[in-house]
């Protein structure tokens, strides 16, 4: 058997870690009387860090451990400014390695967050590089204080998504969207595809075009070879997500050194890749190629009677057998079992999941377990189930929840008479119509594909068939949730909640595990036909604790907000004496009624109408007619406000009406009836 090696080209250091070892043996050669010192290790490898050991440069972790003098060495990822100053306070001699790349993306941060906009970063909060980038932006206490912007770390597409939606409901500011330059490359394509749903969003690639070629190279490498090797350091960023990258398409090994290539079994590798992260030296990528394709050479010599007997055992019918697959179509799997026959998988024995590809069930280069299901030893065939070996680990872990209350995850794959099917762990659940917790049967297409939290309520052994309940889930979060609300929640709380629905009397809004009811009359100032002007179901509305009963768990609330208050308004901007222009909103017998601002009307005395005697106020006025009036009196307590036409015409006699009649009532709100409950 000829096996392999194959080194990546890209392996090793980059451009950035190249340049600060360089420039921390520089400063070595040159010399001083004082100390020398990197802030925290140089790179993330040990054996650099030891060199540079032997060279009298040495680790600090904090600036206080530097005297005046010493000289300290930034490392390639960087450091914030307060670490610039405090270096600087201390005399201390200060040698920049900070990667060109990242000093580039401390600009661009410094210059968005001085702009008052908000900052996201795709990386690992706890990375060195990503904790100096934070470093040069106002940190997130202080940022109302200051009008500053803030920057906040995400590390995958999911916190992203979160983080946008909130900017985009509670905050005006302009969105940057950047990375650490190790940041995985296809998790930062993930991002960039969710960005599209928003606006006023500005995305920077400040992914290292060294790693990003790096990752691409060993990705292409790891779906070549079946076993990859990738040297760096284990507390390395960028080295851990090559393994990530290649764990996906072959077996990978992530070591510091060759000397760990002897706790590997290599004894079924045909070819092995070889990728290296930034922090990894040539010389130790050399050792480990050689001593690797040694390995090879020897072991193979050492295994071919292994191989022969594994060739020849003995299969059956109804076997358990491991294999390892070797090609994946649209309509087969191809695995090889160790014998003489090759083995199909078809597509129905692939997955319980009818909508799964074959290509995201399995890969080529993994070992799987799977069962023969017919042999055929004259061409060599032998038909083989994965299915099968799911489903039985699937009823093993279905048998065990049911037993001990365990929560599951599945995904509702079909949609039945009388319910819908869940696979989970290889095993089809039933969850009947009346356990999925949806009260209209014909809206089950909404969970279809969708990962649902279940428990399973009934489990038939003799036929390996379980019924679930996602309802179940769903009540005891509710229960927790609403356990919750009453223990925490108080009266002038403000909370977020989502309309459940809607009715003639108010509204019923879930903040918790409870249903508040929001009033008509707490809903808006202005007059509405239906609560359905204001708000609809799904929406997320923020709302006012203004009553609780635990006794009956009733909570009552208010989603109108005090500084919409007509009145406030009306107070805030108009006075009496003041010109105004209004609309006739209603006639009455006295006079009539106009709006001044929205939820303020005021009244235009009949008297008031004209510089002449007027009989019926309709001969003057109509509803919808703007006309121009004089505010004459104003009763903020009893919320009354006069008005004058007459005082505005020319030559008016003007003497002020002593009586002000009432303002004119909307009609009583529909009171809900005690009894009314949200179900």
């Amino acid at each position: 058997m000829n096996r392999t090696v194959t080194v990546a080209k890209t392996a090793g250091f980059c451009f950035g870690v190249d340049r600060a070892v360089k420039i921390a043996f520089e400063t070595a050669e040159k010399g001083t009387d004082r100390k020398i010192y990197t802030l925290g290790p140089l790179i993330h490898n040990p054996s650099v860090v030891a060199d540079l050991e032997k060279k009298g440069i040495t680790v600090i972790n904090s600036p206080s451990e530097a005297e005046p003098g010493d000289t300290v060495i930034i490392r390639s990822h960087g450091v914030g400014r307060s670490v610039y100053e405090e270096l600087e306070k201390r005399g201390v001699t200060i040698v920049d390695a900070t990667c060109p790349f990242v000093t580039k993306i401390h600009k661009l941060v410094a210059e968005r967050t001085a702009a008052g906009d908000l900052v996201l970063i795709a990386g690992d909060k706890d990375h060195p590089e990503v904790q100096g980038i934070l470093g040069w932006t106002e940190s997130s206490a202080d940022c109302d204080k200051s009008g500053k912007g803030e920057a906040k770390v995400f590390p995958n597409c999911v916190e992203l998504v979160k983080l946008l939606r909130n900017n985009c409901e509670k905050s005006k500011k302009g969105v940057a969207i950047l990375s650490q330059t190790t940041y995985n490359i296809g998790m930062w394509n993930q991002c960039i595809g969710v960005v599209s749903e928003f606006s006023g969003i500005t995305v920077y690639d400040t992914i290292c075009t060294a790693t990003e070629k790096r990752q691409s190279e060993a990705g292409d490498l790891s779906r070549k070879c079946d076993t990859m090797l990738i040297i760096g350091g284990r507390s390395s960023s960028n080295t851990r997500k090559l393994y990530d990258i290649c764990s996906a398409d072959s077996r990978c090994y992530l070591i510091e050194n060759s000397e760990e290539l002897k706790d590997i079994d290599f004894s079924t590798a045909k070819s092995v890749g070889i990728s290296a992260g930034a922090s990894t030296p040539a010389y130790i990528i050399e050792e480990v190629k050689k001593d690797m394709t040694e390995i090879l050479s020897n072991e193979e010599e050492f295994n071919f009677e292994e191989a022969i007997e594994q060739s020849l055992k003995k299969i059956y019918t109804g076997k358990r057998v491991s294999g390892v697959v070797t090609a994946v179509n649209s309509t087969e799997v191809i695995v090889d079992i160790g014998t003489k026959h090759t083995g199909y998988i078809p597509l129905s024995e692939l997955s319980n999941d009818p909508n799964a590809k074959p290509e995201d069930v399995v890969k080529v280069g993994d070992t799987i377990d799977v069962i023969v299901t017919k042999l055929n030893d004259v061409e060599g065939i032998a038909m083989l189930s994965k299915k099968q070996v799911d489903a039985q680990k699937g009823y093993d872990d279905v048998k065990k929840a049911y037993e001990t209350g365990e929560v599951l995850t599945g995904t509702v794959t079909n949609i039945i008479k009388g319910g819908v099917i869940v696979t989970c762990n290889g095993m089809r659940v039933f969850v009947p119509a009346s356990q999925t917790g949806i009260r209209n049967a014909d809206s089950m297409d909404s969970i279809l594909k969708k990962e649902v939290r279940f428990k399973i309520i009934e489990l038939n052994e003799q036929r390996k068939r379980a019924v679930g309940s996602i309802r179940k889930v769903t009540a005891e979060e509710r229960a927790q949730r609403k356990e919750a609300f009453f223990e925490n929640a108080e009266v002038g709380q403000t909370i977020l909640g989502e309309v459940k629905s809607i009715t003639d009397y108010g509204v019923f809004v879930d903040v918790g595990g409870v249903d508040g009811l929001v009033r008509r009359m707490d809903l808006t100032w202005a007059r509405i036909k239906h609560p359905s002007d204001v708000v609809s179901v799904g929406d997320h509305i923020e709302v006012t604790i203004k009553d609780i009963d635990k006794e009956t768990g009733k909570v009552s609330l208010v989603y109108k907000k005090t500084e919409d208050n007509p009145w406030v308004i009306f107070e805030k901007n108009y006075s009496v004496g003041q010109t105004v222009e209004v609309k006739i909103v209603s006639i009455t017998g006295f006079g009539a009624f106009a709006q001044i601002i929205p939820g303020i009307d005021g009244l235009i005395h009949i008297s008031q109408i004209a510089n002449q005697r007027v009989a019926n106020v309709s001969d003057f006025l109509s509803v919808g007619d703007v006309v121009t009036a004089k505010i004459t009196d104003c009763d903020i307590a009893n919320k009354r406000v006069s008005l004058s036409i007459r005082a505005l015409l020319p030559d008016g006699d003007y003497r002020p009406v002593k009586e002000t009649a009432p303002v004119e009532e909307a009609p009583a709100e529909e009171a809900a009836p005690e009894e009314a409950t949200e179900e």
